[in-house]
């Protein structure tokens, strides 16, 4: 038995794989299972305090990586998961507007992102194990994730602030098409038995909390886009890679409340957001063609990531002060 958990997977011990499901089996239980086993509104100051605990469990598990795989695997994996909790910052707008289009209340919101995140950790998983294995037999397309970040990150410099169109999503569409739904919601519940209007029998509906579901997931399938590249061209270690991604996902249905209530406030991280994909995009041809294929040191890394981070938060909330969302966006 011990010799099966000292087995080395996808380049890391098994043990370390167990000991990581291990904790997110226990967060998700005790979230769901006692936190919010009655479906409620979370407050402001209840998902700070969440928010803070999972936030709190991810650095303590990047101190574990950090004394059991050494310095530079903790600065990576730190790196990595500060990247994805910036990024998931959209995310948060986007899932806001996704709620109010299906008037969503807040009651069921906190159930309906746990389940959300309990596909994302799957369809991550998925994405990180095919990326790794294309990058184990051709390590070239790493340089197309670092062009991807590059212009990527351009990009977002000039981009708009146009609103998500949630009604014109092809999911939608094709769920309405193919499955009845409920005009109104049935609870927590996503499926129902509802009586068919021609011929009296009952038949199984999706609920708007089901279309809800579908596109968060979706959403979150274009946002992986940007943040798995940005991720593998900090590290192409599968363990860094997946844990730092999800422990940022973790505690977003926590930090959701939180941001949704004020994320007009980050109007401006987006350009700090664009500069770090910039930066970790040309980091990796600098790494190779200006260095010789030696490696920047992952402190570097590290700290211009939080650095811009930090940056981009302190200058958004200083600039943003005083205003209101309805009077978003500030004036320059």
């Amino acid at each position: 038995m011990i010799d099966f958990f000292l087995a080395d997977w996808l380049g890391t011990p098994l043990w370390f794989w167990a000991a990581f499901l291990a904790i997110v089996i226990v967060l998700t239980a005790f979230d769901l299972g006692v936190l919010h086993k009655e479906d409620k509104e979370i407050g402001i100051a209840e998902s700070l305090k969440l928010s803070v605990f999972y936030i709190g469990v991810a650095l303590l598990f990047g101190f574990w990586v950090w004394m059991e795989r050494g310095p530079e695997a903790g600065m990576q994996y730190y790196t990595g998961f500060f990247i994805e909790k910036a990024l998931s910052i959209d995310n948060v707008f986007v899932i806001s507007l996704i709620f109010t289009y299906f008037s969503i209340p807040p009651k069921y919101q906190y159930r309906a992102l746990l389940w959300g995140i309990m596909a994302v950790i799957v369809l991550r998983g998925l994405m990180i194990a095919g990326g790794a294995a294309i990058l184990a037999e051709a390590y070239w397309v790493l340089y197309l994730f670092a062009a991807f970040l590059i212009v990527t990150g351009i990009k977002m410099f000039f981009a708009g602030d146009e609103p998500m169109d949630v009604g014109s999503n092809p999911a939608v569409k094709w769920i309405s098409r193919h499955m009845r739904v409920t005009p109104d919601l049935h609870g927590q519940r996503f499926l129902v038995k509802v009586e068919d209007a021609k011929t009296g029998k009952m038949v199984r509906a999706a609920t708007p909390l089901l279309l809800a579901l579908v596109v968060i997931n979706l959403a979150d399938l274009v946002f992986a886009v940007d943040s798995v590249p940005a991720i593998f061209a900090i590290t192409t270690a599968t363990f860094i890679v997946y844990t730092s991604n999800i422990f940022a996902i973790l505690g977003l249905r926590a930090l959701y409340f939180v941001l949704a209530a004020m994320v007009h406030r980050f109007h401006y991280l987006k350009y700090a957001l664009a500069a770090v994909l910039v930066f970790i995009g040309t980091k990796i041809f600098v790494s190779d063609f200006l260095l010789d294929g030696g490696k920047m040191p992952p402190w570097i890394s590290l700290g211009v990531t939080i650095g811009l981070i930090g940056a981009g938060v302190g200058y958004s909330l200083w600039k943003t002060r005083g205003h209101e969302e309805e009077d978003w966006p500030a004036t320059q």
